[in-house]
């Protein structure tokens, strides 16, 4: 029987998700719990399991689509029979709405009928190459599965086939009988860049898989097969160019991914609180010694310390003694919630742009233990592989904006936090030491906060009592 796999609800109100990957192609047998597709939502790159085992029957959307919560992403073909069409997945009659499928990455939505034309079948021209047997096989199998989701297309496992067949078969895409021609196939970005070149694509060849039209088969019609290919991420994504291409007044790109949720949440985090920054230069020479120390130390062996490790456990011992600045304001209930935890929040950057994932209970941690904990924080985030779960629900953050040779900032707050800590760099300059000048080790805290909740004395105490911690490591004693 046919299951349905529908784009599930990961969380934290997304309600789309784009489909970045897909690690298996029509006929493959998968298990339970396989990783079938890697989808980017407005946080992170997530990968999907397999809610099924049994064999890919048809996917029903292409990488670069983005596809909203509830919408069926694959079908399965699986053993057994519970009596209905479509195997339990979308209930036994057709005007019935659509049954949840427990999955482990959530449930699909509840969707009705929306009275919206079912998508159109596209059929793919026949290409040179002989097709396996294996598919000849399984086809009378899968044939009813079309007729069933949608009329979705069954794309075939990619068979060896030559360029000019494959140009041939993407040159124009049309429907069986007397309906009209099908666009030709490509993905949203490649229409818009045709679009912008005045380019229409039916009179492109593709030379991508399928016949897909690519960015290139665009810029050789008109000329600019020599232009740069533009760059990729860390996770395969498209990454707009430094500098425009030959001919190009401006380059326009779609505002999407974490580039799109940063935004909103820095809008509305900028005119919801009342942002005051305050800033405190301090020696820190002691602290960067003590940091020495810990690296021999055998204790620390194999850990990963940094500048940044021994100042957020300063924040967190600083914060017992000043609770104000963990808390939220809470507009609706017209209260002030007070966390009696600390989710450290640490600002990354990342190719796919800004993220703050943060470490939970952070406050309950040892030095080693945080210390762990911020070195995988920081390379799963670089990696693009932070859960969603692990960007929400954070109650103070740190930026370290030193490491890119910055000294001073005015960070905007993480929405839903009282105060946001930026570190400058470490740098060695003229100080007054006992007495005397001195070359020591300098550097700048920033501190922004909500003034609804942190007033001015509360907010100056606080980077007061970081910068004694952090100037004499032995007043972390007294503070504890």
């Amino acid at each position: 029987m046919i299951k349905e796999f529908r784009l599930p609800d990961l969380g934290e109100g997304l309600t789309e998700s784009e489909i970045v990957a897909w690690k298996v192609a029509v006929g493959d047998t998968v298990t339970l719990n396989q990783i079938i597709a890697e989808v980017e939502t407005a946080k992170a790159v997530v990968e999907l399991p397999s809610p099924f085992a049994g064999v890919v029957a048809a996917l029903h959307e292409q990488p670069g689509t983005v596809v909203e919560v509830g919408k069926p992403i694959v079908s399965f073909e699986v053993e057994g029979d519970d009596g209905g069409p479509d195997g339990g997945s979308g209930g036994g009659s057709a005007d019935a709405p659509a049954k949840r499928e427990p999955n482990l990455v959530g449930y699909g939505a509840v969707l009705e009928n929306s009275g919206r034309p079912a998508r159109r079948a596209r059929s793919f021209a026949a290409a040179t190459a002989p097709v396996p047997a294996t598919v000849t096989a399984a086809a009378p199998a899968l044939a009813p599965v079309a007729e069933r989701v949608e009329a979705a297309p069954v794309v075939p496992p990619a068979a060896p086939v030559s360029v000019p067949a494959v140009r041939e078969a993407g040159r124009a895409e049309t429907l069986p009988g007397p309906e009209s021609e099908e666009r030709p196939r490509s993905t949203p970005p490649v229409r818009k860049l045709a679009k912008d070149l005045g380019v229409d694509l039916a009179q492109v060849t593709g030379t991508g898989e399928f016949g897909l039209i690519t960015r290139d088969d665009v810029r050789d019609f008109v000329g600019g097969g020599d232009l740069p290919v533009a760059p990729r991420d860390l996770a395969g994504l498209p990454v707009q160019a430094p500098a425009a291409a030959q001919g190009e007044r401006e380059t326009r790109s779609p505002i999407k991914g974490v580039r799109k949720f940063t935004a909103a949440a820095m809008v509305s985090s900028a005119f919801t609180a009342p942002h005051v920054t305050e800033f405190l230069t301090i020696d820190v020479t002691p602290t960067m010694e003590l940091l020495a120390k810990l690296k021999a130390s055998r204790a620390f062996a194999g850990y990963k310390l940094t500048p940044l490790t021994l100042v957020s456990k300063a924040v967190l011992i600083a914060l017992k003694n000043h609770p104000t600045l963990n808390t939220r304001w809470d507009e609706a209930s017209q209260h002030i919630v007070q966390y009696n935890y600390v989710n450290l929040g640490i600002a990354a950057a990342t190719p796919r742009g800004l993220t703050v994932p943060n470490i939970k209970d952070a406050d309950r941690k040892s030095l080693l233990e945080l210390s762990t904990a911020l070195t995988e924080l920081t390379d799963t985030a670089r990696a693009g592989k932070t859960a969603p779960a692990d960007l929400s629900g954070g109650t103070i953050s740190i930026t370290n904006i030193g490491v890119f040779g910055i000294d001073a900032g005015t960070p905007i707050l993480n929405p839903g936090e009282a105060a946001i800590l930026a570190l400058g760099a470490v740098r060695k300059m003229p100080w007054e030491y006992q007495d005397a000048v001195a070359l020591r080790q300098v550097m700048t805290l920033s501190l922004s906060f909500d003034h609804r909740l942190v007033d001015g004395e509360q907010g100056s105490r606080f980077l007061q009592d970081l910068g004694a911690m952090l100037s004499d490591p032995g007043m972390a004693l007294a503070m504890v």
